[in-house]
């Protein structure tokens, strides 16, 4: 499942600090609907993202009915990447 949405960079601070994008709900929607195939436990998503350039594999977070998809320093950084940026993200659930 291929899926493009434009979302803001924010950060949680907990512990340490994380950055994400939000998946809006129509996406999330979709996700849900083959989560159950795709998850491998706690409801986490794995998936295949790209942000600009920069492709990178992650997991899907669950959050209130939607997902969350974390964006490592490794891939923040060098794309300059801050809280409040738009960005547009390319995503695959890997199945």
């Amino acid at each position: 499942m291929d899926l493009t949405f434009t979302g803001r960079v924010f950060e949680w601070r907990g512990p340490s600090p994380y950055y994400f994008v939000a998946v809006p709900q129509e996406q999330s929607a979709e996700i849900r609907e083959v989560a159950s195939m795709a998850s491998y436990g706690w409801g986490v998503i794995p998936v295949d993202a790209r942000i600009g350039g920069t492709a990178f594999a992650t997991s899907l977070f669950p959050k209130d009915g939607g997902y969350l998809l974390p964006v490592k320093n490794a891939v923040r950084k060098p794309l300059g990447l801050a809280t409040d940026d738009e960005v547009s993200v390319q995503l695959t659930v890997r199945l």
